[in-house]
């Protein structure tokens, strides 16, 4: 019987605005590719990858969820057991960055991660390579450390500072799935160690 143990799985989900680049983003980092031909995803897209974490096996499963109103209601089941959140936003469009506090707070509600207040959240600011940006990076910065998120930014176009936040996300997603494999496994020690105690003889 082999001791190699199977990668751990990780789910990532890629929630922002319609428009703003999570497949491109996400299909950069995969699959090395890009395309200028835009297409609305319809539902979600799913990609997996398996890269090393400090010497530990894991594959990424990533979910881009539509952007588009009439399927936020797919968030529901899918954001559920996500072990990092990844919000993305367009540099480009005030709008699309403005509306990541209500991405958030629908992730939270929805996908009710045990615990919310330490739950991993990336910021990802794509498309770099314009120059008409309406978004600064104080900005962005500035509204991560209100939330506790960390912030990357970089262009799928351009391949430009890809990888980075998709390993940030990893190792984030890790440290939620160690924590709560152990804390569950922890509970279930304390539960079923404890000895009954012996019960008295009947004296009768």
């Amino acid at each position: 019987m082999s001791d190699r143990k199977s990668p751990v799985t990780l789910k990532i989900i890629l929630i922002g605005s319609s428009g703003v680049g999570k497949s491109s983003f996400m299909n950069r980092y995969v699959n090395h590719r890009f395309t200028n031909m835009y297409r609305a995803t319809v539902g979600t897209d799913f990609l997996s990858k398996t890269i090393n974490i400090d010497g530990e096996a894991v594959t990424l499963q990533m979910w881009d969820t539509a952007g588009t109103e009439r399927f936020q209601s797919l968030g529901t089941p899918l954001y559920r057991g996500a072990h990092c959140c990844m919000l993305v936003f367009d540099v480009t469009s005030a709008a699309s960055f403005s509306a990541l506090e209500e991405w958030r707070k629908e992730f939270l509600i929805q996908g009710e991660p045990q615990d919310p207040q330490h739950f991993p959240f990336i910021v990802l600011g794509n498309k770099t390579d314009l120059s008409h940006r309406e978004v600064s990076v104080s900005k962005a910065q500035h509204w991560c450390g209100q939330v506790g998120a960390d912030y990357f930014e970089g262009s799928a176009k351009e391949d430009l500072d890809v990888e980075e936040p998709f390993l940030k996300a990893a190792r984030g997603g890790l440290q939620q799935y160690k924590k709560h494999t152990l804390e569950n496994t922890g509970h279930f020690q304390i539960t079923c160690k404890q000895p009954r105690e012996t019960r008295n003889t009947c004296e009768c």
